[in-house]
């Protein structure tokens, strides 16, 4: 089973559809916190949805998956000092908890049944936390394609230092 990211990043619908059509997506998973853009509302969840129906590419909004998470002062340190950038850290760290896996069995679920992209806003899957969905999807054996342009798409691999444990939770350990 194959899954795809894309970031919206300042496409117009025309061509987001059409990178989706070229891949035969089927549903656009939205994996932002707050689905909306001040700079390019069309991908705003207002719109998006009818947007998305002109190319047959259904909607599903997903915030239990969304970035901009917090590590809170008064938790413990986190075991994901791989990553230096604060954001990615405590997305990681959000990651380990059962609102994530909530979010990511619900992915799951419609992965198996529709060819789905997962989508936010950053055009780069290096720098958006679609990396380490991915590392997810990837650890329990699912493909992973990221959607970078017109017949450009880049395989994923699991980000070096990621280690799964009995639990299924990944860290990232420097």
């Amino acid at each position: 089973m194959t899954v795809f990211t894309i970031g919206h990043s300042t496409r117009t619908i025309a061509a987001f559809g059409a990178l989706l059509s070229e891949a035969e997506v089927r549903v656009v998973v939205d994996v932002r916190s707050i689905p909306r853009s001040r700079t390019n509302p069309q991908f705003n969840i207002e719109s998006l949805p009818g947007s998305l129906a002109e190319f047959e590419v259904g909607y599903q909004h997903m915030p239990d998956l969304g970035g901009r998470r917090h590590h809170p002062r008064s938790a413990p340190p986190s075991p994901n000092t791989f990553w230096r950038n604060e954001s990615f850290r405590s997305f990681a760290d959000y990651a380990g908890t059962d609102e994530f896996n909530v979010g990511l069995a619900r992915l799951r679920d419609l992965a198996h049944r529709s060819r789905c992209a997962i989508m936010c806003s950053e055009a780069l899957w290096w720098r958006c936390h679609r990396r380490i969905i991915s590392d997810y999807l990837l650890s329990e054996g699912l493909e992973v394609l990221h959607i970078m342009g017109s017949r450009k798409v880049d395989r994923a691999v699991l980000t070096p230092n990621a280690r799964r444990l009995a639990n299924g939770t990944l860290i990232y350990p420097a």
